[in-house]
Formats: C-alpha cells, structure tokens, sequence
C-alpha cells in the first residue's frame, strides 16, 4: 500500500492510502447517482398546453405546444370612471370658484351652447374623450410639453437674427412654444389626476 499525503477542508494534513481513495471514488458514484435516480424520480410533470404561467401584469407567456411568445393581460385594470374623478377632485366648484363659468358664459359659451353647437360629440368624434381614458395620454402630453419648451430656446439660438422679420419669428415661436407646452404639461397633470384611482 502506498501512503499518499493530502490535506484536508482545514489545512491539516492526512494521509491516505490508494485503496481508500478508490473506495471512496466508487462511494461518490454510488452516493451521486442514487441522487441522481431519486431527483429523477420526485421531479415534477409538465404544465399542460393549456396552463400559463404568469405573475406581472401584461408579462409575456410562452404556452407550450404554441409557437412564438403570446402577451397576456392578467389582471384588468378597472375602467376609468371621469365623472366620478371629477366629483371626487370637485373641479366643477374649483372651477365656479375660480370665476371661470361665469367667464365662459360672458364669451357666450353655456352649457346650452355647447349642446345647441354638438361640442361634446364632436369631442367624442374627435377621440378627445376617449384619450382622457388612455393610460398613455398623460406620457404623450408631458413629452408633447417638453418639446415645445424646448423649441423656443433652440428658435432663439438657432434663427439669426440680421433682419426685424427675423425677431418677429423668434418672438412668435416663442410665444406659441411657452403657452403650447405650458398648456400641455397643465392638461398632461390634469389628465393623470383624472385617471388615478382612489
């Protein structure tokens, strides 16, 4: 028998012999693959063809025996309810308190006027409605706002200004960038108020 130092786990040295070592090889094969035959007994059938799995909300599944991913709503967010928001938020006393029906009234602009001039299904025609209940309306607003905040500054820096038609150019840009983006941030926070839920 031949004595063959190692060390152990610790640092310690220990010495083995050959035949050991060979008997604990054949320990380990046996050791491993009766794990090996146990893991394979108690593992876990396939989901069916029918079943998904899933756990975020509009997470992509991949069910079997279908080709390709397939995107599935799991949980439904429950419908917008704007009149309901509009109450909750008191915008309409907001709004009386503000002066701003009675201003409205002054330009000849009533409750009266709107349904004599079909505004509100133009409106609807329109898809203006409709986008107040769109979950991305707020997003495409805010960016709206953004890029018009930006196109003033770059019309100032970007148009020369040499001659008065020029100047007048800047001015005008300006003027239409600040209260366009100004307005669209406003609507862009107003239409987020309207869709979250309380």
């Amino acid at each position: 028998m031949e004595a063959i130092p190692s060390f152990s786990s610790r640092g310690v040295p220990v010495i083995n012999s050959s035949t050991r070592r060979k008997n604990a090889r054949t320990e380990n094969y046996a050791t491993s693959s009766t794990l090996l035959i146990k893991s394979m007994a108690t593992q876990k059938p396939l989901p069916s063809a029918a079943k998904t799995i899933g756990s975020k909300k509009n997470s992509t599944v991949f069910p079997l025996g279908e080709k390709g991913p397939r995107s599935s709503p799991l949980i439904a967010s429950p419908p917008i309810k704007l009149l309901t928001r509009v109450e909750q938020l008191k915008l309409l006393t907001k709004a009386e308190k503000a002066g701003l029906l009675s201003a409205a009234e002054k330009f000849g602009l009533s409750l009266s006027t709107i349904e004599k001039l079909g505004l509100l299904s133009k409106a609807e025609e329109l898809g203006v409605l409709s986008a107040a209940t769109d979950p991305g309306t707020p997003g495409a607003l805010l960016s709206l706002s953004l890029i018009l905040l930006l196109l003033g500054p770059s019309c100032v820096y970007l148009v020369p200004e040499e001659y008065p038609w020029e100047v007048a150019l800047q001015a005008v840009v300006v003027l239409l960038s600040v209260v366009g983006g100004s307005a669209s941030f406003a609507a862009s926070n107003l239409v987020s108020n309207l869709q979250k839920a309380k």
